[in-house]
């Protein structure tokens, strides 16, 4: 059970970092994050990884989730989405991973449970996260009620706002309310500096951040190709560990 301070979650604070390639993989592995969530094009929001990239993250030390978004793009979702959503996340379950991120929308902006609930019944047996499709909900206090009744461990949020710190007051409330039957975990801009104020939130224990730096292409053709974006980046150890850091001391302080 949680040790509480003046409302205060006293758990051990963990990391989810979220990860588009191997090599953010082992960097966020090294620097210490207590839980991958395994992407591609981040850039975009994140997408689903390769089977490839699943299969070579299953062998990881540490829990691995997978988002499971087929297109980028808005949340409402067609039955042609649905049919690969459900493939993919089979992959996720036979390569072994321990658990998958998912979210989908009604164009009137409530959860969509047509398509929920055939991925969770995919998903028999995996930990469940509702993606940030709840940012966009119309409702989020009900969207957080549904996401209880049908199982999800926790919520990744920025309460709806650009970042999590932005959306601090609506955090607290969604917090408030899920009163510890799922995990409101705050992402979107997290950062060593916003540490404190994220986890003084009462339930709050979980954060999600990239922990990336700016890449430079070694190769200027490869943006001029199109084969990589300017303003790209990549999970380090050093940006891993300083939030890790961050966290346990704001914790222990």
């Amino acid at each position: 059970m949680a040790e509480r301070d003046g409302g205060r979650d006293r758990r051990r604070p963990l990391l989810e970092v979220c990860v588009d390639d191997p090599a953010g993989l082992a960097a966020a592995i090294e620097g210490g994050a207590d839980r991958i969530e395994l992407c591609a094009a981040l850039s975009v929001g994140g997408l689903t990884p390769s089977r490839g990239f699943m299969a070579h993250a299953a062998r990881s030390p540490i829990l691995v989730h997978a988002l499971i978004r087929p297109r980028t793009g808005d949340f409402v979702l067609s039955a042609d989405d649905l049919r690969v959503m459900v493939d993919d996340v089979r992959a996720a379950r036979s390569a072994g991973l321990a658990g998958v991120v998912i979210g989908a929308l009604q164009p009137d902006g409530r959860l969509d449970l047509e398509v929920l609930k055939p991925l969770i019944a995919a998903a028999e047996g995996m930990d469940l996260a509702l993606n940030r499709a709840f940012d966009l909900a119309r409702d989020q206090e009900e969207a957080l009620e549904t996401a209880v009744r049908l199982g999800f461990s926790r919520i990744l949020t920025s309460g709806g706002a650009r970042t999590a710190i932005e959306g601090l007051p609506r955090l607290e409330r969604l917090a408030n309310r899920a009163a510890g039957r799922l995990s409101v975990m705050p992402g979107s801009g997290v950062r060593p500096e916003t540490v404190e104020a994220l986890l003084s939130l009462p339930g709050v224990f979980e954060l999600h951040a990239s922990c990336s730096a700016p890449i430079t292409a070694a190769d200027p053709r490869l943006s001029a190709f199109g084969f990589s974006q300017p303003g790209e980046r990549r999970t380090t150890v050093e940006a891993v560990r300083a939030m890790k850091d961050r966290m346990l001391r704001s914790v222990a302080g």
